[in-house]
């Protein structure tokens, strides 16, 4: 065979070149024509501004909506927590006002009392003072069977001693605040008041501000109840504070002493089986 491999050779080689050659023109005419056949000029021009989006007006108008009924519905939630708060604030009023203090009145109903001036807090007296004053405070609590259910001194004795006198639980002291701040109508209140009258309301509507003896009146006025200081001043230990424009329905009674801080008061037997309320889940 190997005379015969010239001859493949010669005859083979011509025929292969010739193929590819013909090939590589066939490849090279198919990409020109598929060059000339894509002509990015010709084709549609497709805009994607918002203005033409099929779905763009559409959408901002879902948008819109479901943005007005979100905050449509958060004011009406609000709305609505806001009135079931004060649903369930009256109805603890109500309940409250079976716990009358009464019997304390009755208990002290030789002692004389002195009458109310409302007046904003003065001087702090000094330590030895305090001290001689709870001393004093003391002695007449135990000659008269009473005893202290004692409130923590944060700033806001005073309308948690009102909240454990009103609720029995003085956490809801922030609520007491708030409903004797809306009491506090200028009118009746502004003349007690050294100095402009909204930066006072402003002050005393913080949480730890203390309150005074203008407040004891607007709560006194807010609840339709007397309030009944058992003091350690020299000369009187009860103070009456009464609501101004209706007979008062019950009797809340606070010890003060010092001028600096207010606990809430209950005969000592009672003071011995009471127990505080659970707070409401709304507050």
């Amino acid at each position: 065979m190997a005379f015969l491999s010239p001859l493949l050779s010669s005859t083979r080689a011509p025929t292969a070149t010739t193929e590819l050659e013909t090939l590589l023109s066939r490849g090279a005419a198919r990409r020109g024509a598929a060059r000339v056949a894509f002509d990015p000029t010709k084709l549609p021009l497709i805009s994607l501004r918002p203005c033409q989006c099929p779905f763009g007006d559409r959408m901002s108008e879902q948008q819109d909506s479901t943005s007005k009924s979100s905050s449509s519905s958060i004011s009406s939630s609000t709305q609505e927590s806001e009135e079931e708060v004060s649903i369930t604030i009256g109805s603890l009023l109500a309940q409250a006002k079976n716990n009358s203090g009464h019997s304390l009145g009755r208990r002290l109903s030789q002692l004389g009392s002195i009458p109310h001036t409302p007046r904003v807090n003065g001087k702090i007296p000094n330590l030895d003072n305090a001290t001689l004053d709870h001393e004093r405070l003391s002695e007449r609590l135990g000659n008269y069977g009473l005893a202290e259910f004692q409130i923590e001194g944060d700033g806001n004795c005073q309308f948690r001693a009102l909240a454990d006198q009103i609720f029995r639980n003085p956490d809801y002291h922030k609520h007491v605040r708030k409903l004797v701040m809306k009491q506090e109508f200028r009118k009746q209140y502004e003349s007690y008041v050294p100095m402009e009258y909204k930066v006072y309301l402003k002050k005393m509507k913080r949480s730890g501000e203390w309150g005074d003896h203008l407040t004891l009146q607007a709560a006194a006025d807010r609840f339709g109840a007397k309030i009944c200081l058992l003091t350690s001043f020299r000369d009187t230990c009860l103070i009456e504070i009464v609501p101004r424009d209706v007979t008062p329905t019950r009797e809340l009674w606070l010890s003060f002493w010092c001028e600096v801080h207010y606990n809430s008061l209950y005969a000592t037997d009672d003071l011995l089986t009471r127990k505080t309320k659970k707070k409401h889940w709304l507050f």
